[in-house]
């Protein structure tokens, strides 16, 4: 009887790739000529959140693309970004964006049902907190839904773990 096979879907942030991209995004804002004397920064806000600074709105939003290029740049899903619009306060125009980590309940819900619905047979989900084990008896079903769910177009980004 062969044992049962099993790997964790997880959704989780490398917080060191990301501290780095607002570290070059910070620099790159100080340096580049069309950021000068609009006030534009980007800093922690919290240990989940990135607060954007400028006078303008498009300023605010131009520093967001650069911090997003550079997440792409260090392999972090901009699915992961969950930014805001600009908003006016004061005399300045402050963008706020989350940072989404783990699977919540209803992700978990939809992500099972898809492997029910289109998965192999012999497959099974559970939803474990924030992330999700996915079993079966044999290996080569195991890298279908992974083959499976890299295919669809989901809202969380997605790791796969603990294979084994």
């Amino acid at each position: 009887m062969a044992a049962e096979s099993s790997f964790d879907i997880v959704s989780k942030i490398n917080h060191q790739e990301v501290d780095n991209a607002l570290n070059q995004t910070a620099k790159e804002v100080g340096t580049r000529f069309d950021f000068r004397g609009v006030g534009a920064s980007i800093t922690w806000s919290g240990d989940k959140a990135v607060e954007i600074k400028a006078n303008s709105e498009e300023r605010a939003n131009a520093v967001l693309d650069v911090f997003k290029e550079k997440l792409i740049k260090r392999g972090v899903s901009l699915k992961v970004l969950d930014a805001g619009e600009p908003k006016l306060s004061g005399k300045e125009y402050r963008l706020l964006a989350n940072l989404k980590e783990g699977i919540s309940q209803d992700d978990a819900k939809k992500i099972s049902k898809m492997i029910r619905d289109e998965g192999p047979k012999g497959v099974r989900a559970q939803v474990q907190g924030d992330e999700l084990r996915v079993s079966s008896k044999k290996k080569d079903e195991l890298q279908d839904v992974q083959a499976l769910l890299k295919g669809k177009e989901l809202d969380v980004a997605l790791q796969f773990v603990n294979y084994r």
